[in-house]
Order: C-alpha cells, then structure tokens, then sequence
C-alpha cells in the first residue's frame, strides 16, 4: 500500500511549498467549483513535495498513482497493465564513460590521435557498451536523404561502410515543421544507416569558435534517457549508425584538407549548399558507454464506446506528467515545480474525462497520462511502439502540453490541424469556444514534432496540439513565461494563472474529443501531406 509521510502529504496539500504569506493569499482565493476542481489537481502536482515529477523518481509514482486515483474517480477504466491504470515504462540512462578514442589515419602517414575536447567529443552508444568502428569518412552536408522534399545530401554517393560526417540543421527551404523534423540527429542516423553507413558523426559549426567545443566537452559525460530494450540496452533510432561523436572545425579541417575551405564556405553563406566529400584517410573510434536502468509508468484510462461498430476505434487524448526535476545546484529554489508544464495539461485530461458522465461517446476514448516527455517523448513512444491495446484501434491523438493560461486568449495555434481531416473539427470547436484559428506564430521552432502526439504521427495516425494562441495580450505573457519561468522554478503557482481560461481550454478540448468520437468516419491524412505518407498509417491518403 502506498503511504505519504505525515509531512510529505501536509505539504503535497498545501500545494504552495515556500510561497510568501501573500502568495498564499492568492493561492488558496476562493474559485467556483469548476475552475477549483482544475486548480486542485495543479496544487498536488507542482507541489515541493512532487520535486518536479522526475521520470523514475519516487515523487512521479506517486503522481502518477494520483492520476490513476483520478481516472477512477471520472469513472474510466483502468486501461494498463495486468488490469490496472499503469503501464510500466523501462527506461535506461546512457553516457559515455570516459573520453574514447578517435584516430584519423592519412593515406602515407602514422595514425594521428585526436585530442578530447579540441578535436571531437564523444557520445554515448545506446546500443552497446563498447563501440569499435574504424572506415572511411564521407562528408554528406545536412546529411538528410529527401529527394521528394527537394533535399537530397547524398546524390549517388555510395557511403556503404562508411562513417558519414553532417552539420546540424536543415536547409531554409524546408516548411518550418519539416525543417525541425530533418533538423533532428534521429532523422539523419535513421537515413544513414539505410544507406548502409556503419556511424556518424556531427561536424560543430565550420565556422564557430573553440569556445563551443570547450562548452560541449565540459558536459559530454551527461546522461541520456530512453525507454529499455529487454537485455537493458536503450532504444536506439539507428543502431547499425550510431552518432560517434562531435568533431570540431580543427578536426573537420585535417579530415578533408583542401575541401575543408568549400566546406566551410558553404557554411558560411545564408542559404548553404554543400556537396558531398570524401576524406582520404580512415577514422577508427572507440567508446565504451554506461548504463543504468531506472522505470516508471504511463496512467491509462479507458471510457468505452456506446456504439457496436464504432467503441472498436479509439481516441487518445494524451498529456505528459513528468517535469524535469530539482535542479542539482544553485542557491534558493531549486524544485522545477511544472505547473503549466505539464500539471494544468494533467488537470485538463482528467477534467475533461469528468464532461463525459452521462452520456458515453461512440468511440471509446483512452486518456492517457505519459511519463518522460522531458527525455524526447520516451513515455508517448514507448506507448506507441508497445500499445496496450492493438495499434490499429488507435484513430486519433489530441495532445495536451503546457496550454500557458496567463490571459484571456481569443485565438488558439492548432499544431498539425491543416494535416488532416481533424482540422475542420478543432476549427468548430475553438469557434464554440469563443476563440479563432491563428497559423503557427513561430514554425521555425517546428513544435508539431517536439510534444508527444509525434510519437502516434509516426505511426500513421492523426494527431493535433493545441496552444492558447499570441492574439491581444498573448504575445507578451508568454514571450514572458517562455524567456523567465518555462523550465525554472519559477514555474509554479505563484503565476497568475487564469482559471476560468483553464475551463475555456478544457471545454474546446471536450468539444474535439467528442466530435472525432461521435463522428461517422475516422480522421484521415490530407492528400499528399508529408508524414501521412511517410509514415503510411492506417487510412493515409495517397
């Protein structure tokens, strides 16, 4: 049985932690029921006592038991493993250990040992403890394969073998969502080890300075989580390609020799076009990589379907749990509370779970509750890739992750709206709820693949992420929040959160759930859209 401390749970209640005494005052106000209930949820979760709701640390489990405790009470189902509301999530933190080694060998001359921290910086190998590769090295620019986007790094280069080098990023010409979705190392090691290459490594900005590498190296020995394959190993985006390491500008330069100047120059211009480039010599790494095994749970409630043919089909409604935890040094306040990041995203499911009573929608609707969002999406992939129910149940996601409710918002960005047949349905219900569509404010920032619902688009299956939008006062507040609290302590609940904005969010969200539920046919990708054919799940469109 779970027990709280006598302490743990006067402080968990409190939900103010070391708020000063007219914080207080305005935390505890009065609210009418429906925005207390919301604020209720909050006040447990970003609470000192959760100490930031850390994937595989004990305040998440106890979190997420609330969560679990709340689905029952909003009358679902338990929807996780061997009956109950949790899914156990095994996760696994990887980091280099030590600093390997990297040797460049010309053709003619003694093999030359790069230096830690001037030349390269090594990673870590999610896929095995010891790491041993030595091939040649082919310079393939952005290093994205992507002809039909009209990128193509490799041509007819033949880099079977061998160890690719690319820049980061992705070219200007990409729409936003594609150019972050390219930009991403996963992306460029999935492409290179289809191409056959034996690893790669990341060539630092051609024309930055040392002080970059110096910043890199001081913190190449951080973790990395993931969720666990069964012999301890972590998933692994391309296991036959792992990402050796970082080279430095002063490597890049005695890799490729007189190439290395195009390079260079090619990096330097505002829209860079890189060629490929062989280097004439061989790279031998060696790394060794440590690993330790942690676990948490995704919470999954079901609320079955009322219709014979339809309850089949399933909706999800996602939201992350986890936030990043106490910061390990530093003076004052050091506890990531994550109130809007992600507990009102918690406090939205499970108040939108409640709007359902009475009258059960046609679809069955899962709410789903994920831990290790902080960690790149872990606890929504983990999900995705190893579902409690069959995959091709899954229909929709709609996904809720740090709505900032700090102003009457009177538009909303629709994240992946224009991407499938959901548009339309999130455009009624932002209308009934008083608001108006607004095109994403920021689509260099590619936020369509940085939230959880990404992880179900790559799987075929339409998803949207909403945000109260930057009309009005929007801008500001959270250009406010996002340069001063996201990701601090600060982040709790001495903001000045707008309740009744939390209602309006939860009940738009209600408004889409239950018209994709009750809706006579399944979303489907918009014809010719990228990821509905790249990914080719169920009902894309060609």
């Amino acid at each position: 049985m779970l027990r709280f401390p006598a302490a743990l749970l006067a402080l968990a209640l409190s939900g103010a932690g070391s708020a000063a005494p007219a914080d207080l005052e305005k935390i505890n106000a009065a609210l009418p029921p429906d925005q207390a209930a919301m604020k209720a949820h909050v006040m447990f979760l970003a609470s000192d006592a959760m100490k930031g709701r850390e994937a595989g640390s004990p305040e998440y489990d106890i979190a997420a038991q609330y969560v679990a405790a709340q689905f029952y009470a909003a009358g679902l189902r338990p929807g996780g493993d061997d009956g109950g509301y949790l899914q156990r999530v095994p996760l696994v933190t990887y980091k280099p250990a030590g600093q390997g080694s990297f040797v460049w060998s010309a053709p003619g001359g003694a093999p030359r040992p790069l230096a830690f921290g001037t030349d390269y910086v090594p990673s870590g190998d999610p896929s095995r403890a010891e790491t041993s590769v030595s091939a040649p090295v082919v310079f393939v620019g952005y290093g994205i394969d992507a002809p039909g986007e009209g990128v193509d790094s490799y041509g007819k280069t033949d880099v079977r073998g061998r160890i690719v080098a690319y820049v980061r990023g992705a070219p200007a010409s990409l729409d936003g969502e594609e150019r972050a979705f390219f930009g991403q190392d996963a992306q460029k090691l999935r492409m290179a080890a289809a191409r056959g290459a034996v690893g790669a490594v990341v060539i630092a900005d051609p024309d930055g300075t040392p002080q970059a590498m110096t910043a890199l190296a001081a913190r190449y020995d951080a973790g990395r989580m993931n969720w666990a394959e069964p012999d301890g190993r972590a998933n692994a985006p391309a296991p036959t390609a792992p990402l050796l390491g970082t080279l430095s500008p002063v490597a890049g330069r005695a890799l490729f020799g007189k190439d290395w100047a195009g390079i260079a120059a090619a990096a330097a211009s505002d829209t860079p076009r890189y060629r490929p480039v062989r280097a004439a010599g061989t790279l031998t790494v060696a790394l060794r990589t440590d690993f330790t095994p942690a676990t948490s749970s995704n919470v999954v409630g079901l609320l079955p379907g009322s219709d014979p043919k339809l309850a089949r089909e399933i909706v999800v409604l996602s939201a992350h749990l986890d936030h990043i935890g106490v910061n390990a040094s530093g003076t004052g306040d050091r506890i990531n509370n994550g109130a809007l990041d992600n507990a009102i995203g918690i406090a939205s499911l499970i108040e939108e779970a409640k709007r359902f009573t009475g009258k059960p929608p046609k679809r069955t609707l899962m709410f789903l509750a994920v831990t290790a969002e902080e960690k790149g999406l872990v606890g929504a992939d983990y999900f995705a890739q190893h579902p409690t129910v069959a995959r091709d149940r899954l229909v929709a996601d709609v996904n809720l992750d740090m709505p900032m409710l700090l102003y009457p918002f009177s538009d909303m960005n629709v994240y992946g709206a224009d991407r499938s047949t959901l548009g339309p349905i999130v455009a009624r219900a932002v209308a009934a709820g008083g608001a108006t569509m607004s095109p994403d404010p920021a689509p260099e920032q590619g936020f369509f693949v940085r939230s959880d619902h990404f992880r179900f688009v790559q799987q075929g299956i339409p998803s949207v992420f909403l945000w109260p939008g930057r009309a009005g006062e929007g801008k500001a507040a959270s250009e406010k929040f996002l340069s001063t609290c996201y990701h601090r302590p600060c982040d709790d609940l001495s903001q000045p959160i707008l309740w009744d904005q939390g209602v309006r969010f939860v009940d738009i969200n209600y408004r889409i759930a239950r018209e994709i539920a009750d809706a006579p046919a399944r979303p489907v990708w918009n014809k010719g859209d990228y990821f509905g054919r790249l990914y080719k799940g169920p009902m894309a469109r060609k």
